[in-house]
């Protein structure tokens, strides 16, 4: 039997009150936008993708004569064909559609391995005229962990409203939420397929430091473990022996627990890279702890074979191979490709299964889980993060993964990770193309840079001519932490992607389904990555943005476009179009070097217009946010006719314990160039702070605190 914390917790039952039979089918109405039909045989266990059906009530009515049935919610009416058996309509707002993925507008795919540009995406639950469907061919997940194939039957998930955010949070309600991950992880990532040893990776990390570049995440590719096993211990393990290991190599890491010991004094935290399929050989140095909890002799040396279907070898697996090293200092496991699709129970993926076992085995002891793997099917979403994997230095590469994220909200899939960069081959000297890379992944999910050893390292100095650039951009990846981190909980709690397509915000304008690469990130940014080379006569690189109505103000160069339609959009190497939508306000830390904590220091942009921001916070680390532990701070801006300018920072709700007893906030008008009146209060009482321009600096300020600023007569910039 599996050990209990690799068993997941489901509620897979839907409430007798929300089903209804129909002689050989049987339809669960989940929420008023999905509804589940069955055909032939009936499942009430949880599947690979879906966990949750005993969802609050959801009204409905059913209408039924000889040849159909609706079954109408207060979104949505169902037309059921019972001589079909199946839902043939669906009827929005009086609209009759088709119950089909025609208008499918996609959701993500498994790799990106070697590709150069576009390639084709499964379909997600999200349609264009309002209308997904979603087959469940997925093994049942029994009670115990394990799993088991089907018998027979459709199982039909069918997702139906114009309003895309509420398809998505439909899907979530069945699935799970994307889970809140350490807050470290939104830092940028140093990684590369290369053999350091220990001096060697400890330097490159202290020069980083030294240089001002902040990193906080250490990866160790494969060759943290034997790699050139056949010659070490003179005996033929295979052609690719030395993918999969357990042992440090002690040639490169001598002391691999003094290693880990000096990552986390730099404030580092680290991933190993995993290859499991080739099991645990003899000259592992776990091979005798794996023997006995197996049953094996261990003087025979025989190999115990990868087996994610066997619970003992899962136990095992897990216990004698990872724990030890977990306790020594390893955050996390990178699970890289290897293992195939196949395993001895039809239809069970080992990257579904390894990903899934890895979360749950993580999340003991309190623990916020993470691992980096690629994508296995819908309900992915639930292990982050995703490595989309080692694809080709080129432009069309880049072009393709501004879409390709975004995209993948249709899927639930909201934490993609790149190779910044680029992995292999390809344009490897363009320090152009390297720079518009590292631009994206500032702005995208995850920030990781990484290539294999035989491409040119991603060390800003091998790219002289922006490595400025590239260093203002890791930074400022760094202070964009804690707006970051607010829509990772936005995400949980809402079930609204980090990078969302133009189309969720805007589902009924052609034009937001048009722009393939600009994208919202969080919900004040939108995004515009150049992902094509500049023009060498004018020096300016071009990118098209759709832009709806209303007022938008690029972060960097400070411009304000009024939109309403298409805008062409030019930029020297330094930037890309980042733009603040009205009322927004976005927060940035001032911590030093890598420090990713709760900031005692914030800067917080603000932008003319009305709006709000919620600040979220909690312990970074542990899974306490999933009883509301955290704190909130919630920040307003109003806009009076077009002439008074009203912000408020007011008292923070929740544990106050989790955030420094005592801030500095830089309160900084950005778009707003002059006041003919300012008044400022701290709890209700006037003060003068500290100011320069239309930058008000106030110290020592608790979380009980609030303040408000009123700009009279403001004149915009």
């Amino acid at each position: 039997m599996l050990h209990k914390h690799l068993i997941a917790k489901t509620r897979p039952k839907a409430n007798d009150s929300q089903i209804v039979l129909l002689d050989r089918a049987r339809i669960t109405v989940l929420t008023p936008e999905l509804i589940r039909v069955e055909t032939d045989n009936f499942v009430d266990e949880a599947t690979q993708i879906v966990w949750y059906r005993d969802l609050p009530e959801c009204k409905f009515t059913v209408e039924e004569n000889t040849a159909q049935a609706a079954i109408k919610t207060t979104d949505a009416e169902f037309i059921f064909d019972k001589r079909k058996k199946r839902i043939t309509f669906v009827v929005l707002n009086g609209e009759k559609i088709a119950c089909n993925n025609k208008q499918n507008l996609k959701g993500t795919a498994r790799t990106l391995d070697f590709t150069a540009g576009k390639i084709p995406l499964q379909d997600g639950i999200i349609g264009k005229n309002g209308v997904a469907v979603m087959e469940d061919k997925s093994l049942i997940l029994k009670e115990d962990g394990t799993v088991k194939p089907r018998t027979g039957g459709k199982d039909i998930y069918i997702f139906a409203s114009k309003d895309y955010k509420k398809s998505l949070f439909a899907f979530f309600m069945v699935t799970g939420f994307p889970p809140m991950i350490p807050r470290y992880a939104l830092g940028n990532w140093w990684s590369r397929y290369h053999a350091y040893s220990e001096e060697s990776y400890l330097a490159l990390l202290d020069r980083f430091q030294d240089e001002g570049i902040p990193f906080s995440v250490a990866t160790v590719d494969m060759d943290w473990h034997w790699v050139k096993v056949n010659k070490k211990f003179n005996k033929f393990y295979g052609l690719r022996a030395g993918w999969t290991g357990y042992s440090w190599n002690t040639d490169l890491f001598p002391d691999y627990k003094r290693f880990l010991l000096e990552l986390n004094k730099r404030n580092y935290r680290s991933i190993l890279n995993l290859h499991p399929a080739q099991g645990v050989r003899d000259f592992e140095d776990a091979y005798g702890g794996m023997c006995q909890a197996l049953g094996v002799n261990p003087n025979e040396k025989k190999t115990i074979p990868f087996d994610i279907t066997d619970t003992n070898y899962i136990n095992a697996y897990f216990s004698v191979l990872h724990k030890p090293y977990e306790k020594d200092g390893v955050d996390a496991w990178w699970i890289d490709w290897q293992q195939g699709k196949k395993t001895k129970i039809k239809g069970y993926d080992p990257l579904w299964a390894l990903n899934h076992l890895h979360t749950l085995d993580r999340a003991e002891n309190g623990e916020r889980p993470l691992i980096l793997s690629r994508y296995a099917g819908l309900g992915s979403h639930r292990y982050p993060l995703g490595f989309s994997g080692d694809t080709i230095i080129l432009w069309r590469t880049l072009d393709f993964q501004p879409y390709f994220t975004a995209t993948a909200a249709n899927a639930g899939y909201v934490t993609w990770s790149h190779d910044i960069g680029g992995h292999c081959l390809g344009n490897q000297d363009s320090e152009e193309l390297y720079l518009r890379w590292v631009q994206f992944g500032v702005f995208s999910p995850v920030m990781r840079l990484h290539s294999t050893s035989a491409a040119k390292s991603k060390e800003p100095w091998f790219y002289p001519s922006v490595e400025s650039k590239v260093k203002d951009y890791l930074r400022l990846r760094h202070r964009l932490i804690p707006y970051i981190y607010s829509a990772y909980y936005r995400a949980f709690s809402t079930g609204r992607a980090i990078s969302e397509p133009m189309y969720y915000e805007y589902p009924h304008s052609d034009e937001a389904h048009l722009v393939k690469n600009e994208y919202f990130f969080g919900e004040n940014l939108i995004v515009a990555p150049i992902t094509s080379p500049i023009d060498k006569e004018t020096g300016l690189a071009s990118v098209e943005v759709w832009l709806p109505k209303g007022k938008f103000t690029d972060i960097f160069t400070g411009e304000s476009y009024h939109g309403d339609g298409f805008v062409k959009l030019q930029r020297p190497l330094d930037w890309i179009p980042v733009l603040a939508k009205e009322g927004a306000i976005i927060p940035f830390s001032c911590n030093k070097g890598n420090d990713t904590s709760n900031p005692e220091e914030l800067d917080i942009f603000v932008y003319s217009g009305s709006g709000e921001f919620v600040l979220y916070e909690d312990d970074c680390v542990s899974q306490r946010y999933l009883d509301n532990v955290c704190l909130k701070t919630r920040f307003s801006v109003e806009e009076q006719n077009g002439s008074l300018l009203l912000f408020t920072l007011h008292k923070a709700e929740g544990d106050t314990s989790l955030v420094p007893a005592k801030r500095k906030y830089n309160i900084i008008f950005k778009d707003v160039s002059g006041a003919e009146g300012i008044e400022i209060m701290l709890n209700g009482e006037k003060i003068s702070p500290k100011q320069e321009g239309l930058t008000f600096t106030f110290a020592d300020i608790s979380p009980e605190d609030s303040i408000t600023i009123s700009l009279k007569g403001i004149k915009k910039a």
